[in-house]
C-alpha cells in the first residue's frame, strides 16, 4: 500500500465530488472555491446565498438536493483553513434568533391555560431549532452524503476545541447522528478473507487502533480459522465499518499480545478452542466519537460464537493500558517517598545500583525503550509496576466516579472483571512507551455483568479476581 499516490480517503473524496456534480448540475462553477480553497473575505457573500438557497426549499425535492449538493461541493473544494470559515459562517450566522426564543419563553410563562400553553412549547421548541440543523440534515439526501456529515463531524470536533460556536455546531451535528446511528439501524457483518471485498480490507488495515496491521499477510492472518472479526455497518454508510473487534479463538486466557498474533504460530482447531479473546477494539470513524455503540458490539459478538462454537466457555479481552504511563509519569513528579515499599527499593537498589528511590531510578529505567532487556532490572520492576498498575486500574478515579484509563472504563461499564495484569504483555514500542509492556484481561463472566455493571455505574466499584486483589495489598 505504500507508495500509492493517493489513499482510500482521497478516492472517497474524488467519488463524492463527481457524484454531487451531476447532481448540482452545471450552474455553479466548482473552479471558484477550488482556486481560492481558503474562503476569503470575497467569496463569503456568494456561500452565504448559498447556505440561505438551501433553506428556502424552492422548487422541491429536487431542487433542494441540487442546492446540497453545490453547498458539499464547495466544502469538500476547500483547505482546512477554508473549511474551519465555511462552518464559522453556519454556526454563528445559522443559530437560533435570541430574540424569537425570549419571546417564545415569555409566551410559555404567561400561558392563561393548557391549551396556551401547548401553543406556546411549540412554538419554543420550533424557535430553538437552529437553520443550521435543517440545513446539515439536507445532506442526508445525497449518496454517500451521511459519511459527508460523519466526516464533518471529526473535523468540527478538532476546530472547536476553543471555539464555543463550532462547540455549539458540533453538538447540533451529533444529536443529528445520534438518531441516525441508533443501534437497532446498525448491520452486524463478519469480516472475512475470501468474502469481504477488498475495500473493506483496505479499511481495516488503516483503521486498526490498537495494534497496526502490518500489512495483507499480518491482516490475512488475523482472519484465518482460528480468529474471528465483526463490525458494525449501517445502511447509509454499507462500504464504512463504524467500530470492529478481531477476536483469537485459544485454550486459556492469552497474556501476551506478540505471541497471539504471531504469524507462525501453529494453528487451532476453533471447534477446539475454549475461550475467545478480545484483542483489539477500534472505532473506525472519528466522526462518531463519543456515540457509543461498542458495548453492543461486544454482545452481539459474544452471541454469534457462543452460536457456532459449543465448546467457547470464556470470553476475555486482552487490553492495552493506555494512561498508565502518564499516570505513572503524574507520580514520579509528585515525589512522594512511600511510593516504593521497602523491599521493593531494596530489589532495585541491588539491580541497578541506585538509590533515589522511584522518581529517580525507575523513571531514568523506563525511559530506555529496551529496558525490559536487562532481566535483572525487568524483574526488580516487575513487583511495584505490576501492585501500581493495579492501583492505578482499580483505584484511581476521575469524574463520577469513572475509572482513570479510557478502556477500563469502557469495559467495566460493560460488566466486565478486572482479571488479570500481564508483565511484559506487549513489547511493541507502543506497548513499552504508554503501559510499560502491561496488558490486562478483563473477563466478561456472563452470569455477572449486569451486576457488574450495575455496581459500577451507580457505586464505581470494580469487579476484581483474587490475583488483582492481591496486587493491590503488595
Amino acid at each position: 500500500m505504500d507508495g500509492e499516490p493517493t489513499s482510500f480517503l482521497d478516492r472517497t473524496i474524488s467519488n463524492l465530488r463527481d457524484g454531487w456534480r451531476a447532481i448540482a448540475g452545471s450552474s455553479y462553477d466548482l473552479s471558484t472555491a477550488m482556486a481560492r480553497p481558503d474562503l476569503p473575505d470575497s467569496d463569503l457573500e456568494t456561500l452565504r446565498k448559498q447556505m440561505l438557497a438551501c433553506l428556502n426549499n424552492k422548487g422541491g425535492e429536487v431542487s433542494a438536493r441540487a442546492e446540497a449538493a453545490k453547498l458539499g461541493q464547495v466544502y469538500l473544494a476547500l483547505d482546512e483553513k477554508g473549511r474551519r470559515r465555511f462552518l464559522s459562517v453556519l454556526a454563528r450566522e445559522f443559530d437560533t434568533d435570541p430574540g424569537q426564543v425570549d419571546a417564545a419563553m415569555d409566551a410559555v410563562q404567561i400561558a392563561d391555560d393548557d391549551n396556551d400553553r401547548r401553543d406556546a412549547e411549540y412554538l419554543l421548541k420550533k424557535a430553538l431549532e437552529a437553520p443550521r440543523t435543517k440545513l446539515l440534515t439536507q445532506f442526508n439526501a445525497l449518496p454517500d452524503g451521511v459519511k459527508f456529515l460523519v466526516d464533518m463531524r471529526a473535523e468540527l470536533l478538532r476546530f472547536s476545541k476553543e471555539d464555543q460556536a463550532l462547540k455549539a455546531l458540533e453538538r447540533d451535528l451529533r444529536g443529528i447522528l445520534v438518531s441516525w446511528f441508533d443501534v437497532d439501524f446498525l448491520e452486524l457483518r463478519q469480516i472475512s478473507w475470501d468474502k469481504t471485498p477488498a475495500t473493506i480490507l483496505e479499511k481495516l488495515i488503516a483503521y486498526e487502533a490498537v495494534h497496526a496491521i502490518k500489512g495483507w499477510d499480518d491482516l490475512k492472518n488475523r482472519l484465518d480459522s482460528d480468529r474471528r472479526c465483526f463490525a458494525f455497518f449501517h445502511p447509509r454508510m454499507p462500504d464504512e465499518p463504524l467500530i470492529f473487534v478481531e477476536v483469537a479463538l485459544v485454550n486459556g486466557i492469552a497474556g501476551n499480545v506478540q505471541e497471539l498474533l504471531d504469524e507462525n504460530a501453529p494453528l487451532l482447531m476453533p471447534d477446539d478452542a475454549d475461550t475467545a479473546i478480545f484483542y483489539s477494539i477500534s472505532n473506525a470513524q472519528q466522526g462518531l466519537a463519543g456515540i457509543s455503540f461498542g458495548n453492543f458490539l461486544i454482545k452481539r459478538v459474544v452471541a454469534e460464537l457462543r452460536e457456532e462454537f459449543v465448546n467457547l466457555k470464556t470470553f476475555s479481552t486482552l487490553s492495552p493500558i493506555p494512561g498508565f504511563r502518564k499516570w505513572l509519569d503524574g507520580l514520579f513528579a509528585a515525589g512522594d517517598p512511600k511510593i516504593l515499599l521497602p523491599t521493593e527499593r531494596k530489589a532495585l537498589k541491588a539491580a541497578t545500583d541506585k538509590n533515589t528511590g522511584l522518581k529517580g531510578a525507575v523513571k531514568d529505567i523506563l525511559t530506555d525503550p529496551k529496558w525490559y532487556n536487562n532481566e535483572a532490572v525487568a524483574e526488580a520492576l516487575r513487583t511495584p509496576l505490576m501492585r501500581l498498575c493495579a492501583r492505578y486500574l482499580v483505584e484511581e478515579k476521575r469524574r463520577e466516579g469513572r475509572a482513570a484509563d479510557p478502556v477500563a472504563h469502557f469495559h467495566l461499564s460493560n460488566g466486565a472483571t478486572v482479571e488479570r495484569i500481564n508483565w511484559l504483555g506487549d513489547t511493541s514500542s507502543n506497548g513499552i512507551r504508554q503501559s510499560a509492556g502491561m496488558m490486562v484481561n478483563y473477563l466478561y463472566h456472563l452470569g455477572k455483568i449486569e451486576d457488574n455493571h450495575e455496581a459500577y455505574s451507580a457505586r464505581g466499584k470494580v469487579s476484581t479476581s483474587s490475583s488483582v486483589r492481591a496486587l493491590l495489598k503488595g
